[in-house]
Parts: structure tokens; sequence; C-alpha cells
């Protein structure tokens, strides 16, 4: 078996778009298929319930799927969360045209069908030892969240529960089912 080549941010920023998703793990390229349907819809609406707190507050900058934030050096790591914040005062700099060097003080990560519980939790503790405040954990299929605050410090979400902001995004707050509007339109239709 050949030895797999380590990457940096600046090599994986300069592949060509083969229409993949791609991240950068301790060096080494991680590829994806495109998110499916539901994963969209539930980003694009997360997304969408941030944007309409964080704009008029004027509280930060928000980051849609796809953005790639180079959250360790050593080996490099270029991770992109489904939705992302950074709050005004942490904000270092003007956008980059290149992978953001902010660690995000929110990151939203939206479970697809075909991520396995390790890769997922992987995941969870890159972030949160990149510095990552409040993680979201958003599971579709069973309408949930995990919502970490620290490695050891995780909430589990159902529906019925109340989604929060915390230090990150003070006084938001959200019912989870309204994380999943399809499935009320759908049977309403």
């Amino acid at each position: 078996m050949a030895k797999q080549t380590l990457l940096t941010a600046d090599q994986l920023f300069e592949l060509p778009d083969d229409g993949m998703r791609q991240e950068l793990v301790k060096g080494e390229l991680r590829t994806m298929p495109p998110a499916g349907a539901e994963h969209g819809i539930v980003a694009a609406h997360v997304l969408g319930l941030l944007w309409q707190w964080v704009q008029p507050r004027a509280l930060g900058r928000l980051y849609a799927a796809e953005t790639g934030f180079w959250i360790e050096r050593a080996l490099d790591t270029v991770r992109a969360p489904d939705v992302a914040f950074i709050d005004a005062a942490r904000v270092s700099r003007a956008p980059s045209p290149r992978f953001s060097e902010d660690v995000p003080g929110l990151a939203v990560e939206v479970v697809s069908p075909s991520d396995t519980a390790g890769e997922v939790q992987e995941k969870a503790q890159g972030w949160m030892q990149a510095g990552v405040r409040l993680l979201w954990v958003v599971y579709p299929s069973s309408r949930s969240v995990l919502a970490y605050r620290s490695v050891a410090e995780v909430q589990a979400l159902g529906e019925a529960d109340d989604l929060d902001g915390g230090d990150v995004l003070p006084g938001f707050r959200c019912p989870v089912r309204d994380l999943f509007p399809y499935q009320a339109v759908m049977a309403d239709g």
C-alpha cells in the first residue's frame, strides 16, 4: 500500500474543483460526496434562523457551508462546517479569499446518513480542541441536536427542547423542532 502524501492548506486550496467536498485533517485529504437534499434544507434553515438573529444586531459574521477554516497548523487541518459564526469582537481581519484563519465561536455540523459515529466524534473533538466555544451537531434522522460547550460538556436535545446560543450568541433561542421545517410542511401538504 502506497503512503499518502500529506498536503498543506495552501495545496488544498489550489486543488482543481472536482465537484466533491474536501477537507484536510492533519494533512490527509478527506473527500466526501455532495450533501443530500435533507442535509441542505436543514443547513440552510439553521443559517436562516441565525441570520435573523445576528444581522439586525451586527453581532459578527456568519459563514455558509463549504467555507474552509484553518484550525490546526502543525499538520494542517482545514474543516468546513455547514454553518459557522464568528462574533465581531473576535474577527481579526478582513475576509480572506482563501481559508479563514479565525476560529468560529459557533460551528454547526449537520450529520449525513453516510457519516459514521466515529467521524462525527472526530469532527466534534477537533472543533472543540481548535477553540470553538459552541458546537451544534444536528441529526436530521432523529430530529435531535448535540450541543457541545466543551468535549466533556454535551447536552442532548430533542424536538421538545430549546436550543440556545449560550455566551456565543446571547439571547438566541429556538425550539429544536424549528430546525426541521420540511417535515411539517410535507405533513400539511
